[in-house]
């Protein structure tokens, strides 16, 4: 069975969690490779040993082009304090 995902690595990300993810490419959903490797089994009930050949091979890589940071110019303005002195 041969499946296609796109992988978003991100090291950098503020969670773990959104470190590395996998990422069916229609649906854009996280794959269940326990379900995976269930239907691949089939339907009986019972306890499985399995082995499971992960061959990784790259159709394509995008690079996330870095982001142009624009810097605009904010006048100093003074607020004056609504506050009073209560007496």
């Amino acid at each position: 069975m041969i499946k296609h995902y796109i992988l978003n690595l991100n090291p950098t990300a503020k969670h773990e969690w959104d470190r590395c993810i996998l990422r069916d490419p229609l649906t854009a959903k996280r794959p269940d490779i326990a379900k995976l490797i269930a239907e691949a089994v089939g339907a009986d009930t019972g306890s499985y040993l399995v082995s499971v050949n992960i061959q990784v091979t790259v159709l394509e890589e995008a690079a996330i082009p870095q982001a142009e940071q624009l810097s605009l110019p904010f006048p100093e303005v003074g607020i004056p304090s609504p506050m009073r002195e209560a007496a």
